[in-house]
């Protein structure tokens, strides 16, 4: 890893501009994805969450998908800003994460432990926030820059058209990522002494 856990932890940040530069091998990617999905915790260790990993043409296809259906809902006039950011912000990086959870994963811990039924989607979500969170430090140690995007529920029939996605899978996420092109501005901090509480 390029940064320490605590120095990737405290330098992650939304990067809006990206280019398409490789920083690390797909390979890499890969792993780095891989080992967050095994190892990240989830409820009853059920292991909900799932991922694609789009790169390349892959990668360029999801924001092109993404443009499209959002012309279906975008006003005429406002379209074009709207695809200058997808194009600029999203598209121009190197690949996108998707994050799903498998609802049928839900259900079945639902139906076996019916105490905790109206939990289990809360703590499935709980589970990919961690996980997106795990892999977005991931990128950052090794030098990509990313964000994180909410383009479901409008693409999420196009997404598992294009990809063939089980229908069990519900999209949580979108994370594009890149190298860097500009620095994000200052990040401004509530005091610490307000937000967490010692006591012993």
């Amino acid at each position: 890893m390029k940064k320490n856990l605590a120095d990737a932890i405290k330098d992650r940040r939304t990067y809006y501009a990206l280019t398409k530069e490789q920083v690390a091998s797909d390979e890499r990617i890969h792993e780095l994805v891989g080992q967050a999905v095994q190892h990240v915790p989830s409820s009853f260790n059920s292991q909900s969450s799932r991922v694609l990993i789009l790169l390349g043409a892959q990668h360029d296809r999801l924001w092109d998908l993404t443009k499209q259906e959002l012309k279906k809902i975008v006003p005429a006039e406002s379209f074009a800003a709207t695809g200058h950011k997808v194009d600029t912000s999203f598209r121009s990086g190197y690949g996108s994460i998707l994050y799903f959870e498998d609802t049928a994963v839900v259900r079945g811990l639902q139906e076996q432990f019916p105490a905790y039924s109206e939990n289990f989607p809360v703590w499935s979500q709980q589970s990919s926030g961690m996980l997106q969170f795990a892999v977005w430090t991931a990128l950052e140690a090794e030098g990509w820059g990313a964000s994180l995007q909410h383009y479901n529920p409008v693409i999420d029939d196009a997404v598992q058209r294009e990809w063939n996605v089980p229908a069990s899978w519900k999209l949580v996420a979108q994370m594009p990522f890149g190298k860097p092109a500009t620095l994000p501005p200052p990040k401004e901090f509530q005091p610490v002494e307000a937000r967490v509480k010692l006591y012993k």
